[in-house]
C-alpha cells in the first residue's frame, strides 16, 4: 500500500491555485478527483436558515438587559451628580461675590459715618447749624451730696384696712 500525500483531515488541493502553470512530471500538483466524492456540499435553503438564527437563551437576554440598565442608571446618576455640583459650585462663587461686594459697600458706609461722627465735625456742626458754644469754667455747676443718701417710700392713701395690717408685719422683717 502507498502512501499518499494527502491529509484524512484537510484535502488542501481545494485551496490550491489553479491558474498556476504544471511542470511536466509534477504530479502534486495534479487534482486527484474521486469519482463519487464533490468539492462543495450544498444544503437546503431551510436547512442554512436555521443555522444561521442564532438561538437566544431568556435567562441571559434578562440578565444583559438588566446590567445595561444598571450601567446606565449609574451613569446617569453620575452624571446627575455631577451637574449638581457645578451648579452648587457657581452658586458659592456668586454667593463669595456678593459677599465681598457687601463687604466692599460696609467699609465705604462705615468710613462715612466715621468722618460724620468726628468730633471735630461735631463741634464744626453745633457752633454753625445750632450756634451752641463750648461750656467754660464759669458755667460749671458742681453738686455736693455730703448729707448722705436718704429714700423714701410714698404710701398709697387708698389703702383698706387689711392692706395696712399686712404692710405693718411686713414692715417688721424689713
Amino acid at each position: 500500500m502507498a502512501y499518499e500525500n494527502v491529509s484524512a483531515a484537510y484535502n488542501f488541493d481545494l485551496f490550491r491555485d489553479n491558474t498556476a502553470p504544471k511542470l511536466p512530471g509534477d504530479k502534486t500538483t495534479e487534482k486527484k478527483t474521486h469519482k463519487n466524492k464533490t468539492k462543495v456540499v450544498t444544503l437546503p435553503q431551510d436547512e442554512i436558515v436555521r443555522i444561521r438564527r442564532r438561538k437566544h437563551n431568556p435567562f441571559r437576554v434578562f440578565v444583559a438587559s438588566v446590567t445595561g440598565a444598571l450601567i446606565t442608571g449609574i451613569v446617569a446618576v453620575i452624571i446627575i451628580g455631577q451637574v449638581q455640583l457645578t451648579e452648587l459650585n457657581q452658586q458659592i462663587i456668586t454667593a463669595e461675590e456678593t459677599l465681598r461686594n457687601t463687604q466692599s459697600t460696609y467699609t465705604q458706609v462705615q468710613m462715612a459715618v466715621q468722618s460724620k461722627l468726628s468730633t471735630s465735625e461735631i463741634e464744626r456742626y453745633a457752633k454753625d447749624k445750632l450756634g451752641m458754644n463750648k461750656a467754660e469754667n464759669v458755667q460749671n455747676e458742681f453738686v455736693s451730696l455730703s448729707e448722705g443718701d436718704k429714700a423714701e417710700i410714698s404710701e398709697d392713701a387708698n389703702q383698706n384696712f387689711f392692706q395696712k395690717i399686712i404692710n405693718a408685719f411686713t414692715g417688721l422683717w424689713s
